[in-house]
């Protein structure tokens, strides 16, 4: 039976969308802000520690950046649909432009304020609830159809290049001249995304006004109508869960069992040039069965969890878990391209904020619970747990009519 024109997803016949000039724009001002962003964990980290000493205290700045970007997602979709999603990417660009440069100078003053290192990473964490929404329709208004699968490959390319990048860059400031300047950067980078966003021509397509609640329902009615949707969101909850499980408690098991602290940097590297990998794959080659093939490949994060569990040699553990992100990197760009040809423009910034708020809100679930049950049962259950829910939740999705079907 051949399939529906929903699910139906050619491979690229158009030449590359960085010949056009908007996109073009688009992609220097997001890979710069990418960039500057990709060097501030650790920077925060060194910043708020040497400040205060206090690990609860980098775990409340943490907090006031991730809550409010939680809870206003939902909205920050309504937002990017009823309005130019351009013209809210370049205000929220200015916001965190004004919030990081507040940080910086006041890590560059000395005394810095933990009250306002807080609600800076507040303000900012609301301002990416209304930014995030917006890269799939910006994506989608700049390019042509034919090139929509090159264009986000070319954005997940700039991701991955920026994550390898972004640790020795905020390393180098953080030794040479402090984390303050790490600060200024991003938010000199924000400024630059901005300006270059005035120049963007994006189309897009109205929608009427309505209430937020009826806006809100229709978004969520976009996601629950297609079951390759939302069984694949919760598939990919369940991976960003085990990363966070992963993250807590991987780094341990890497020095006390597998040669140091230096076997979890080369894995955290290894990981990065895997997502290189696996977008560069995802940008010359289109699967049949998009849906299907990205989450089959999502499965194999389920191998490190169980090659850190039994203290497997860590070279195997360093190679799966660079296999592991490479089958990250290579559905980032396919399952973009494939929500951005499926969901009606007037509600792609909804349907894109329901999938960033399933995705997040699974961390701080992994982060809280794996030393819960690390402590109660020892590191192995909670790593063997998470490897059997993101197998099963990524495999199961085969067993699915819709995510079999779209082509």
């Amino acid at each position: 039976m051949p399939a529906s024109p929903e699910h139906t997803l050619a491979p690229p016949a158009a030449p590359h969308p960085l010949r056009t000039r908007s996109f073009r724009l688009l992609f220097t001002g997001r890979a710069l802000s990418l960039l500057g962003d990709a060097a501030i964990p650790a920077a925060l980290a060194l910043a708020v520690l040497e400040a205060t000493g206090s690990t609860a205290a980098l775990a409340l700045v943490l907090g006031c950046a991730m809550v409010p970007k939680l809870l206003l997602l939902p909205v920050g979709g309504v937002v990017g649909d009823r309005f130019d999603a351009r013209t809210v990417a370049l205000a929220t660009d200015l916001v965190r432009c004004a919030t990081q440069l507040l940080v910086g100078v006041q890590l560059l003053g000395g005394t810095p304020s933990l009250a306002v290192l807080a609600v800076a990473e507040a303000v900012g964490g609301a301002a990416g609830a209304f930014a995030m929404p917006t890269g799939s329709p910006l994506v989608k208004g700049t390019v042509a159809t034919a090139s929509l699968h090159r264009a986000n490959a070319a954005m997940s390319v700039a991701q991955s290049a920026t994550r390898l990048a972004g640790p020795a860059l905020a390393g180098t400031l953080v030794l040479t001249v402090g984390p303050g300047w790490a600060f200024v950067l991003d938010a000199a980078t924000f400024a630059v995304s901005a300006l270059l966003l005035t120049a963007v021509r994006v189309e897009r397509v109205p929608i009427p006004r309505r209430s937020l609640r009826a806006d809100l329902a229709e978004g969520w009615q976009e996601v629950r109508s297609r079951d390759w949707y939302w069984t694949s969101l919760i598939a990919h909850s369940a991976w960003n869960g085990a990363a966070a499980v992963l993250t807590t408690l991987g780094p341990a098991i890497a020095v006390h069992r597998l040669g140091g602290a230096a076997t979890w940097v080369v894995l955290l590297q290894t990981g990065a040039v895997g997502f290189l990998l696996g977008a560069l794959l995802a940008d010359r080659f289109a699967p049949r069965r998009p849906v299907l093939t990205a989450n089959l490949g999502l499965a194999t994060y389920a191998l490190p969890l169980v090659l850190l569990a039994v203290s497997a040699p860590a070279p195997v553990t360093i190679a799966a878990y660079g296999l592991a992100q490479a089958g990250l990197g290579f559905l980032s760009p396919v399952w973009s391209t494939a929500v951005q040809r499926a969901i009606p423009d007037h509600a792609l910034a909804r349907v894109t904020s329901y999938d960033w708020l399933l995705s997040l809100a699974a961390m701080p679930l992994g982060y809280a619970l794996a030393p819960l049950a690390a402590s109660a049962w020892g590191p192995e259950v909670p790593l063997l747990a998470a490897a059997v829910v993101v197998g099963g939740c990524c495999l199961g999705t085969a067993l699915v009519p819709g995510v079999r079907r779209f082509r």
